[in-house]
């Protein structure tokens, strides 16, 4: 069994939702390390080398989408989960974030903080399978 935390990079600007998320993500096991703009996500995307980034759309400086295009286009980053987190409820921008190469779609007002950490543990591969659908299986409906 892998011991190692996995890394997650926590990118929001509400930094009260942010640091409620990175206690419950702490509590659980996982490294985290939060950021609050577009910027410095993707400067520490490359420096932390995170397993999973969770990413708000609505931020300073860069988008999320803009984060999530620059981060499938960089080699170095280009295989790091990512699972937007967002205020935007709206199918575009859903279908943007899939155009992009966004892993999960998940929209802060459609989930609770323990939906997205079993989703958070979903894509790296250490929940239950049975315990969410996929997002594959999820978009169908």
């Amino acid at each position: 069994m892998d011991t190692t935390k996995k890394k997650i990079l926590l990118v929001e600007d509400d930094t009260a939702l942010a640091t409620v998320y990175r206690s419950r993500l702490e509590l659980e096991g996982f490294e985290v390390t939060e950021v609050h703009n577009g910027e410095e996500a993707l400067s520490e995307a490359l420096k932390f080398h995170p397993d999973l980034i969770l990413l708000d759309a609505m931020m300073p400086k860069i988008s999320g989408f803009d984060v999530l295009d620059i981060l499938r286009n960089t080699p170095d980053t280009t295989n790091i989960r990512v699972i937007m987190l967002t205020a935007l409820s709206q199918p575009k921008d859903k279908e943007r974030a899939e155009q992009l190469g966004v892993d999960d779609y998940l929209v802060k007002s459609q989930v609770v903080i323990g939906d997205v950490v079993a989703r958070v543990k979903y894509h790296l591969g250490l929940g239950d399978r049975t315990e969410i659908p996929s997002y594959e299986e999820e978009s169908q409906l």
